[in-house]
């Protein structure tokens, strides 16, 4: 079967739903070499404020694309995105910086901290990166290690962390502005079951807690039936949409 022809982006922006968080509305990505691969084709989807959900699906399902569009680190090729009121089509990339740096928080299977720098360094960078004064970033980080339960790891390098701690860590950086949007990608994937476990049910307290809307992508069903929610995704298309 060929891939669907790409269409111009929706330029005229529907009036936004302001208790939804996340609105995908017919969107399509193509990738286009030799011949235009369809990763994912017209997704419709709305995730309310609040709300945890899952999203699994095989290798090359298209769920790694879908996070990547939710985080505005790839643009679709159609339809229309909204993220938290605010719809990503057309706008600069200035505006697109913007949206990631304060309503999105990213957390990665492989942590990716800063080897030379301390927890505390690490969960400080976006902080600095706002132009915080050093006195709120030093009280934000370490409430965010504390949160985390890492207030006694606050000068410890990375390689002298385990891998459940290194996550802690990158979880406490992902939080740094207490975004709206937490999105994370295989966050238990490089971790053994009890780590994992643990670092699943620190994301559930922390969202509890916090009140995100937590996206989470996983190849694992034990994390997948966790959530309240969960979206399946297969050849590019959403297959099921469970509610518990």
């Amino acid at each position: 079967m060929s891939a669907p022809t790409s269409v111009p982006l929706n330029t005229q922006k529907s009036k936004p739903d302001v208790s939804c968080a996340i609105d995908l509305r017919s969107v399509s990505k193509n990738y286009d070499g030799k011949e235009s691969v369809a990763a994912l084709r017209a997704i419709d989807l709305r995730i309310m404020k609040g709300e945890m959900v899952s999203v699994i699906g095989p290798s090359g399902s298209g769920k790694s694309t879908l996070l990547n569009l939710l985080g505005g680190l790839d643009h679709a090729s159609s339809g229309e995105l909204v993220i938290d009121g605010m719809s990503l089509n057309g706008i600069s990339d200035d505006r697109l910086t913007r949206i990631r740096r304060d309503k999105i928080g990213f957390i990665f299977q492989f942590f990716n901290l800063l080897p030379t720098l301390s927890c505390r360094e690490n969960v400080a960078i976006p902080l600095h990166l706002r132009g915080w004064p050093r006195k709120q970033i030093e009280a934000r980080v370490l409430e965010l290690l504390e949160l985390v339960k890492l207030g006694h790891r606050v000068h410890h390098l990375p390689e002298e962390l385990s891998g459940g701690e290194r996550q802690r860590v990158a979880i406490a950086r992902a939080l740094s502005v207490y975004p709206p949007i937490l999105l994370a990608d295989e966050p238990t994937g490089n971790l053994d079951t009890r780590t994992g476990a643990e670092i699943l049910k620190l994301i559930a307290d922390l969202h509890e807690r916090l009140g995100s809307t937590v996206v989470i992508v996983t190849h694992d069903m034990h994390v997948a039936r966790s959530c309240p929610r969960t979206i399946t995704i297969c050849d590019g298309q959403l297959v099921e949409d469970v509610r518990r």
